[in-house]
Order: structure tokens, then sequence, then C-alpha cells
């Protein structure tokens, strides 16, 4: 299915359907052998961001790192995850905000029980968190050659969906560090 077909199908059916129809059971069929050539290098969009880590969120990086290779996806998978979790939480693993949460959002990526990625068990878990985003992320075609706001976007569905890309230099280094230890 095309990009622009997507948006209208997702822009009719409401953005608590999405959650669930991309953390749903439709990946199998996702092609990702001819990215593993690709070589990890940050095309960056605009303005660029970073933080300083502290030990848990490096722990989280790891986390996602390690479940990346779990799915088989390459290093381009684990940059576009990073990125995303850095833009949702600062690679915090959040539980409930309370009045400052958006709807149940959890987790390292503010994925919604409600939208089907899980139980707040789940998703404040870094591995199945990161395992739901990439599965995700498999089903958006052409994802290994899109730029990294458009392929976060398209999995996450956020009010901000340029806001990804400030994030993507920074996270191609994270995976740099940390993809061979």
């Amino acid at each position: 299915m095309n990009t622009i077909l997507r948006k209208s199908i997702l822009g009719i059916a409401g953005l608590a359907f999405t959650g669930g129809v991309f953390a749903g059971p439709i990946a199998a069929h996702a092609d990702t052998a001819h990215a593993a050539a690709k070589p990890v290098t940050a095309t960056v969009q605009g303005e660029q961001s970073t933080i300083a880590l502290n030990g848990e969120q490096t722990a989280n990086v790891k986390a996602i790192i390690a479940a990346t290779k779990k799915a088989g996806l390459p290093e381009r998978a684990a940059v576009i995850s990073i990125a995303t979790s850095l833009q949702e939480s600062k690679l915090e693993n959040l539980g409930h905000l309370g009045d400052r949460n958006d709807h149940d959002s959890l987790g390292l990526f503010q994925q919604r029980p409600s939208s089907g990625w899980g139980t707040p068990e789940e998703i404040t878990d870094p591995e199945h968190s990161t395992l739901a985003f990439l599965k995700g992320l498999k089903q958006v075609d052409g994802w290994q050659d899109m730029p990294l706001t458009d392929a976060a976007q398209t999995v996450q569905v956020s009010a901000y969906p340029d806001a990804y890309a400030q994030w993507e230099k920074q996270a191609t280094d994270l995976v740099a560090q940390h993809w061979t230890k």
C-alpha cells in the first residue's frame, strides 16, 4: 500500500485505530533482507538536538539495539527506534504521568494500551515496546529508504510529525557506539 493511500486510510480510521493496526499481527510479509547491507549514516534533516544520557537511558539504548538484533533488523531500524524514543520519552521508560500524560501513553515510545500496543506491563518492558515498534516499522513500505522522520511518523502517528528528525544524528552516533558491544 503506498504512503498516500495509507495516510488517507489512517486519517479516516482515526488515531486510536492506528496504534492497534501497526501493533497488530500483519507484519509477517515485510522484506528487510536487502537493507542489512546498507551502512548506517545520518542523513539529518534540519537542526539537531542532543541530550546527555544517564545510566538508565544508556541501558535503554542497549535494550533497543538488542531487540532490533533479536528482530533480525539492520542498524537503520535501531537508529529509527532510538530517535523515536528520544522524541517520545528522552529514552526514559515512562509510567503513567497523570495529567501530564498523553492519554494512557507509556514506556520508551509512549505507546498506548488502548490502541493495541500491549498491556501496561508489556509497554513498559523495553524489549516488548521496541519489538512492537519494529513490527509496525516493518509494515511501512520502503521504510529502509525513507527519511527517518517519515518512517517514525508512519508508525507513531504523532501530532508533531517532523519532530523525530532532530534526533537522527544522536541516534546514529549511539547505534555506532553500541551496536557491536
